[in-house]
C-alpha cells in the first residue's frame, strides 16, 4: 500500500489510472463520493497487491454505543479483536447499570459476527460524566465493590460479554492503590470465567504527573492487576482546549515511553482517535467550544469550502482553515499519514495492538492500514 496526496489538478479517474488500480476501489476504500471533488492536501489510500504475508498478530479493540449502526459493524468486526459496549455504570445504592440504549441488538450482532463483545464498566454519573467523588465513595466501600462485582458476573453471564474493561478516570491521589485493589479482585472473578480484565489509563509521562486526570493512576501497579491495559493517547486537541491535533504523535510516544518503563509491552494497547475537531477562531480559554467531526466528514467539509488540507510534520496530523458566516475555522483530524504514524507506534515498541475512541464512523482507511500492517488476533479462533 501507499499514500498519495492530491495536487492541483488531480482526478479520481486520473490517479486511478496512474496506480493501475479500478477507480471503484480507490472510490470505495477512501470512501469518496462522485459529486465531491478532490481536495488538495487529502491524503488517498491506493491499494495495490496483498502484501508479503509476514505480519505480526496484534490486539485491535474498539469502543461503540449499543446504537451503532448495523451496516458499520457488520463491516468492521473483521478488523477487532474485541469491541468494549460503552458503558455500564453503577450508583451509591451499588446497583450496576447499563447503558441508556439497551445493548442487547447489539450484543447479538457481534455475537452473530463471531465477536469478542467487553463490558465497560465506567465511573459515569447519570448525566455521563466522569465523577470524581462517586468513584472515591465506591473505592472506599468494600461492600459496594463486591456487589457491583458480583452484578457485573451476573451480566457477563447472562449476556454473554467475554471480558470486562474498567474505565474510572479522575482517580484521587489517595485512591489510587484502591483502585488497583478493585482491579485484581475483578480480575479474580473475571479470571475465573476464563476472561480478560482490561483497565484504561491516562496519558502520563512520568510517576508523579500532577492534575485530576493522572495523579490516582498507578501504571506500574494498574499494569500488575489488569491483563491488558489502554493508554488513552488522544485528547490533547479537545473540545474546550486549544486548537491543535486530537493525538500528536510526538506527544504520543513520550507518554509510550513512560509506559514500557512501567508496563510489559505485551499489555499495553496504544489508543487511537477516530474523530477530529473543528474550532471557531479566535479561540478563547473558557469559551471557545470545538464540535467534533469525523475524518471523512471533515475532508468533505474541506470540498465543500474549498480548503487546502496540509500536514503538520511535527504532531503528524492534518488540518485546514476555512470561513464561515463571517468566523474563521480550523479543523484538525485524522487522514491515511496520521493513522501510519500512529500504527508504526504500535510496531516500534512492539505493543499488544491497538484501540480506537470510538468506532461509530466509519473510517475505512484505517482498517485497511491496520490489516495491511498486522494480522487481527481474534480471541474465538481454534
Amino acid at each position: 500500500m501507499e499514500i498519495y496526496v492530491v495536487r492541483s489538478g488531480d482526478t479520481a479517474w486520473a490517479i486511478a489510472r496512474k496506480f493501475r488500480i479500478p477507480l471503484e476501489q480507490l472510490m470505495w476504500d477512501n470512501q469518496l463520493e462522485e459529486d465531491v471533488p478532490l481536495v488538495v492536501g487529502q491524503a488517498l489510500l491506493i491499494r495495490s497487491g496483498d502484501g508479503d504475508g509476514k505480519r505480526e498478530p496484534v490486539i485491535s479493540i474498539g469502543y461503540a454505543y449499543p446504537f451503532i449502526r448495523t451496516e458499520i459493524l457488520e463491516e468492521t468486526m473483521a478488523y477487532l479483536t474485541d469491541v468494549y459496549v460503552f458503558s455500564y455504570r453503577f450508583d451509591r445504592q451499588a446497583r450496576l447499570i447499563g447503558p441508556d440504549t439497551p445493548d442487547d441488538r447489539m450484543l447479538e450482532e457481534v455475537q452473530a459476527l463471531g465477536g469478542s463483545p467487553v463490558l465497560v464498566l465506567a465511573s459515569l454519573d447519570e448525566n455521563g460524566s466522569f465523577d470524581r467523588d462517586l468513584l472515591s465513595w465506591f473505592l472506599n466501600d468494600e461492600t459496594a465493590q463486591n456487589e457491583i462485582i458480583r452484578q457485573v458476573e451476573d451480566v457477563v453471564l447472562e449476556k454473554g460479554f467475554q471480558g470486562v474493561d474498567v474505565d474510572f478516570e479522575y482517580a484521587k491521589e489517595d485512591d489510587a492503590q484502591a483502585f488497583v485493589d478493585f482491579v485484581w479482585k475483578m480480575r479474580e472473578v473475571m479470571g475465573g470465567l476464563g476472561y480478560p480484565v482490561s483497565v484504561t489509563l491516562a496519558p502520563k509521562t512520568r510517576d508523579d504527573q500532577p492534575g485530576a486526570l493522572y495523579e490516582g493512576t498507578d501504571y506500574r501497579l494498574l499494569g500488575e492487576a489488569a491483563d491488558q491495559a489502554l493508554l488513552m493517547t488522544y485528547e490533547w486537541g479537545y473540545s474546550r482546549g486549544q486548537p491543535m491535533a486530537v493525538a500528536p504523535v510526538n506527544l504520543v510516544r513520550r507518554v509510550v515511553d513512560y509506559a514500557v518503563s512501567r508496563i510489559p509491552r505485551e499489555k499495553l494497547l496504544l489508543g487511537i482517535p477516530n474523530y477530529g475537531y473543528d474550532w471557531p477562531l479566535p479561540f478563547r480559554q473558557g469559551e471557545t467550544t470545538a464540535r467534533s467531526i469525523g475524518n471523512v466528514e471533515a475532508v468533505r467539509l474541506a470540498a465543500e469550502k474549498g480548503a487546502e488540507i496540509f500536514y503538520d510534520e511535527t504532531s503528524q496530523a492534518p488540518y485546514f482553515h476555512y470561513q464561515a458566516d463571517g468566523v474563521s475555522h480550523v479543523v484538525w483530524f485524522e487522514d491515511a499519514r496520521s493513522i501510519q504514524a500512529k500504527l508504526q507506534v504500535v510496531e516500534d515498541y512492539g505493543l499488544a495492538g491497538a484501540g480506537y475512541w470510538q468506532i461509530m464512523r466509519m473510517f475505512r482507511v484505517n482498517w485497511l492500514l491496520l490489516a495491511d500492517k498486522f494480522a487481527i488476533y481474534k480471541r474465538n479462533m481454534i
